[in-house]
């Protein structure tokens, strides 16, 4: 997994999901309503999390370029161990991949436990966006 930084401009995770070869442009498009829908902007991303099968998967690294954040990956294993903060988990994502939901649970395990989902999954097409966040402590 890549380092993501974490602070007071950066504190958001979109993850996401697809389907093998789905254009740039869906995913993207799907991203962009994704962070519309949060409140956010791109310049709000601490990274741009999935399931690390889409680790080189053009859709995925093409959106991470386009908001300039890091690209992390999660195995299913570790994606399914947050089914039970899922607001969308899903027994056909499962049967596919092995976790109950990829992209909620991407963006929250990238940011750990005190996290929380700002968006449920969304979908288009052959994709899917969530957006989770965590508070900062104040010192």
């Amino acid at each position: 997994m890549s380092e993501i930084t974490i602070d007071e401009a950066r504190r958001h995770v979109l993850g996401l999901g697809c389907e093998r070869g789905t254009p740039d442009g869906e995913v993207t498009a799907l991203a962009v309503e994704a962070l519309r829908a949060a409140g956010i902007s791109g310049t709000e991303l601490a990274a741009v999390a999935s399931i690390d099968s889409r680790r080189q998967e053009p859709a995925i690294l093409a959106v991470a370029a386009h908001f300039s954040a890091p690209a992390v990956f999660f195995d299913a294993a570790r994606l399914e161990e947050e089914t039970p903060r899922l607001r969308n988990p899903s027994a056909i994502v499962f049967a596919r991949v092995g976790c109950h939901g990829v992209a909620e649970a991407a963006a929250l395990a990238a940011l750990g436990m005190d996290a929380e989902l700002v968006l449920g999954k969304i979908k288009s097409q052959h994709a899917t966006a969530a957006v989770a966040r965590i508070g900062l402590q104040k010192a």
